[in-house]
Formats: C-alpha cells, structure tokens, sequence
C-alpha cells in the first residue's frame, strides 16, 4: 500500500526540486503533505506533485500530528534540520534527510539514539550508494577480489567559480554557523561516505589542513587535505575542495594486496579494476553501469520502500553519524593541528 510522505522544508529548501520529482515518481508514495513556514514551496510543490500533494502548512508539527506520515523528508539547512527530525521521530515518522542535517556532529547522535529506540530509519541523503558502479565496486570488496586492503584515495574537487559570486557566498551552506563547514560537509561528505560504504570500514583517526586558499571573503574551507586511518588498519587520503573553474574531479581508489580499484564518474567506463585473486582472469577489468536512473528520484523511491517495510534502508542512522564524527573530528583536528580519534558511538 502506497505510503503518505511530509515534506518539511523553508524557502529555497536544498534539492527541493530533486526530491518532489522522486516522489511524484515513486509508485511507493501515494500522497504528500507539504510544510514550509514560510508558504513559499507550496506553489512549485502543486505544480511537480499535481494530485499527490494532499496538504500544506506552516505549522511543521501540526502538518506530522495530522497527517501521520510514514516517512517525514527533512530538507532544510543544517542549523534548522535537528529540531525538525526531532518532531518527526517523535511522531513515529521515519525520516530521510538532507545532508550534513546538523552544525555538529553531538547535534545528530541524540536524534540517531531516537530512531533506534523507536525503531525507526534516519537515512541521510547519500544517493550515490546506489549507483551502480558503487555496488559493483562494494562487491569487488567484499568477495576478496583486493584481499586485505591497504590504502585509498578519495578525490572530490568542485569548482571555485561559484565561491566568487556574492549571491552564492549569501546562501547557508557557504555560512558556518548554518552549515557547520564548507567543502567538506556540502560535497566532500558524499565521498567520504561512498568510500566507507565500498570498504565496509570506518575512519578511527584524522589530520590534516582546512582552510581558504581562494582567497573569498567567507568563513567556510574551500580546502581540505585530510590523512586517514581506518579501523582495518589501511590508511588513506582525501583531497575536498573548490578548485576548477568549472566541473568535477572525482574518483576513489583502493588498493589491497589482491589488486586495485579505481571509481570515477566517467560515462563510459565508470570503474575498473585490477586482481590477482582469479588466476584465469588477467588485466584490467571494467564495468559500465547500466543505462538506468541515478541521483535522487530512485534515492527517493528507496527510502519510500524502506519506510513501507519492504527493503532494508540504503544507510542506517549510524552509519551516517559515522560519517559526520569523522568530518567534524577533522575539522577540529586541522583547528588544532593534531591528530583526532573518531569516536566510537
């Protein structure tokens, strides 16, 4: 039975758009309320959502009180998101919610102690764990094809073009005290999670520098360079920055014993990979993901099947505090320069 889904959001909530066009296509979600208190999504809600959107309001928790959703989508800037994940697991909703969804790492355990308590997912917005290349490349892991693992590399480069526009540096995400960090908790943190999802490890320790190095007037890094160690013992490092004038660099490689692994984003060939764990197999093998949707539509459409009970969630709630302990514990780790621990929780 198709599920009824909240939207809690405010004027320019982050990938709005992205997210109403995977539930208007989610055959999983048979309704939506929307709640802004601003009133200002509701219009372009209406127009992606045509007959699936069934309610507005302003008031966040009367819209959760009186339509009790299965699954409340939390879309709002880091400083604001807590509160709102909060009343929704306190409703008994399920929740998916834009990333980093928090100013600090402390802010998020509460909320993910909530969800298991109440047994409820907290699934925050890492769409590229399905990717099908990713996949393929978790499996290449897990079945041995890289033996004991030694070493990554983790490379998201974006570009410094939008830091030199004033309207751009004006929004939350390029504030602190909004977004909690720069680079690192927008887009580094999608990186950092898809390698920890491929590797089935977690970081145990960072160092490393963050800063500015383009010299724009904003208090957000537009520079991390972060050394890592792994609960395997493999080490690694990640380069997360505004670089390029436009575009993305971006990959992630893995070495073990067995061979090596090299994801990208490159249409033709998106992951190659070199082992020795299959003697009658030699060279280079690659793989081409399947010409199938990617992005959030069908992040949506999993996290919808996750709430109606019919898949696993793409991400638990402790996997992505995993994620936020290492970059809040590097970010204070470049502060200091010393080497952090990540907290076990």
């Amino acid at each position: 039975m198709p599920i009824h889904v909240a939207v809690l959001t405010h004027a320019a909530g982050p990938h709005l758009d992205a997210y109403l066009t995977g539930l208007a296509a989610s055959t999983e979600v048979g309704s939506v309320s929307v709640a802004d208190p601003s009133g200002s999504t509701f219009a372009v809600a209406q127009k992606v959502l045509g007959a699936k959107l069934k309610t507005t309001g302003k008031d966040m928790t009367a819209v959760l009180r009186e339509t009790k959703p299965a699954l409340a989508l939390v879309t709002m800037e880091a400083v604001l998101a807590p509160p709102a994940i909060d009343a929704a697991l306190e409703q008994g909703c399920h929740v998916m919610a834009e990333k980093p969804a928090c100013v600090r790492a402390a802010d998020f355990e509460p909320l993910v102690r909530k969800a298991e308590g109440k047994h409820l997912h907290l699934m925050l917005a890492f769409a590229n764990r399905l990717r099908p290349e990713a996949r393929e490349a978790q499996r290449l892991v897990r079945e041995g094809r890289l033996g004991k693992l030694y070493g990554a590399e983790i490379h998201l480069v974006a570009d410094q073009t939008r830091l030199k526009s004033e309207s751009y540096r004006k929004n939350w995400f390029a504030q602190k005290a909004r977004a909690g960090g720069g680079h690192f908790t927008w887009l580094g943190i999608h990186w950092l999670d898809l390698a920890l999802f491929i590797t089935g490890t977690e970081v145990e320790a960072v160092a490393g520098f963050s800063g500015t190095v383009g010299g724009q007037p904003m208090d957000v890094e537009d520079s991390n360079a972060a050394a890592l160690r792994f609960s395997n013992g493999m080490f690694g490092t990640m380069t997360s920055g505004y670089y390029l004038d436009r575009g993305y660099h971006q990959h992630i490689k893995v070495w073990g014993e067995k061979g090596w692994l090299d994801l990208n984003h490159q249409p033709e060939v998106s992951l190659k990979w070199y082992s020795t764990a299959e003697p009658k197999v030699t060279g280079i093998q690659t793989y081409t993901p399947p010409n199938e949707p990617t992005g959030y539509t069908p992040w949506v459409h999993a996290c919808a099947r996750a709430a109606a009970d019919l898949q696993d969630p793409p991400v638990t709630g402790r996997e992505g505090l995993r994620v936020l302990d290492t970059i809040y514990a590097f970010y204070e780790a470049a502060k200091v320069g010393q080497t952090k621990s990540v907290a076990r929780k």
